[in-house]
């Protein structure tokens, strides 16, 4: 699932914002202006997921989802409010559609005989190279 599919949902209507002061850049303005944007978003009371794709979430996001079921995301990074919403916008839609896209399952192969050769032919040569680096008459300690 793509970024754009989850805007198409309407997930903006679910979202909770609030605004505080920023540690981020400012100057002098930091301290005057709520610029850090926090999204809250309910997964356990959205209708706009599957029961299968709440538990995907659930599963994959659980360092940033709280004890209520809410997904908290932070962005501070910007000096204006709007684009510190516009960010953690952004940065939900990426991290959703992430967790809800399924990686294929990996298929064990082995090494081919060729790479087992050509392995173990560059074992030799370098087993050649540094033979021939020894000082001769030196006894290794």
């Amino acid at each position: 699932m793509n970024q754009e599919d989850i805007i198409r949902r309407n997930v903006e209507s679910e979202f909770v914002f609030a605004a505080s002061r920023s540690s981020g850049p400012g100057g002098q303005n930091v301290n005057k202006v709520s610029s850090k944007v926090e999204l809250r978003f309910n997964i356990r009371l959205t209708h706009l997921f599957s029961e299968e794709e709440k538990e995907l979430i659930s599963v994959k996001l659980k360092n940033k989802i709280n004890s209520e079921g809410e997904l908290i995301l932070v962005s501070q990074s910007e000096r204006t409010q709007v684009m510190n919403r516009k960010n953690v916008i952004e940065k939900f839609c990426r991290l959703v559609s992430e967790a809800l896209t399924v990686q294929p399952k990996r298929r064990p192969t082995k090494p081919s005989v060729s790479s087992k050769l050509r392995r173990l032919n560059e074992k030799k040569v370098h087993s050649i190279i540094k033979k021939y680096r020894r000082i001769p008459g030196r006894t290794e300690e």
